[in-house]
């Protein structure tokens, strides 16, 4: 499966090691995803998903529904 968030759409970026030296070798900061269940109560189902954990807290804060719905907005989420 790939390394992307299904919320917010983060994923893999690619950069440079480089080292004393200044040489350059290709590397890849991959997001801190975490697969977690979460209660949809407008359901009464509880729905797994690998979400960053940027999207954990935003979660948090706003609630799961308002947060699938942001992102089906934004075009980001992912099923």
């Amino acid at each position: 499966m790939a390394k992307v968030c299904q919320l917010t759409g983060k994923k893999t970026q690619v950069g440079n090691n480089v080292s004393h030296a200044n040489n350059k070798t290709k590397r890849k900061f991959f997001p801190n995803l975490h697969t977690k269940k979460f209660y949809l109560e407008s359901e009464g189902v509880w729905v797994t998903l690998k979400v960053s954990a940027k999207a954990i807290r935003t979660i948090n804060k706003k609630g799961l529904e308002a947060s699938l719905i942001a992102a089906a907005r934004k075009g980001t989420l992912s099923v």
